[in-house]
């Protein structure tokens, strides 16, 4: 048995021994977090296009921090949308909105900042977004903000 199978070996009867440096990962940017840095909004083509019908996506876990004292807001985020020629992706929208995890930002901002990148990104016909933040201090706080196309775009 090698030494570093035995450590192996040992940690795994004793979990309070601590591994060496050289097993433990790498401390650098995990793959999670590069890939909320890295994340943006991206689309595909809506396959039915001229068909109005609806989209609701619900986000649980948005998380921001307080523009103010830096305590951390947590919110669940309702997007409703009708789409004209493009669809978000669902993974990009939970990495985009996994992004505002260590943003100073407040709930309006949030919100509207959200709705701004998304029509931006794709475009609907109509859409909702809804964040409904948890209750800190007895208060209890729902933005909700909108959008519809013109007839003229």
């Amino acid at each position: 048995m090698t030494n570093s199978s035995a450590r192996s070996e040992n940690q795994k009867m004793n979990p309070q021994i601590l591994p060496d440096e050289e097993t433990l990962p790498n401390p650098e940017v995990k793959y999670g977090e590069r890939a909320i840095a890295e994340g943006e909004l991206i689309t595909f083509p809506n396959p039915r296009v001229g068909r109005r019908y609806k989209i609701e996506i619900t986000l649980p876990e948005f998380t921001c921090k307080c523009p103010f004292s830096g305590y951390p807001d947590f919110a669940t985020i309702y997007i409703t949308y009708t789409p004209d020629e493009k669809v978000v992706e669902l993974k990009a929208i939970k990495l985009y909105i996994n992004s505002y995890r260590d943003r100073y930002i407040s709930h309006e901002e949030s919100v509207n900042q959200i709705l701004d990148d998304f029509v931006a990104a794709c475009d609907p016909l109509e859409v909702t977004i809804k964040g409904d933040f948890q209750p800190r201090g007895n208060v209890h706080t729902v933005i909700e903000v909108n959008h519809q196309k013109s007839l003229a775009e």
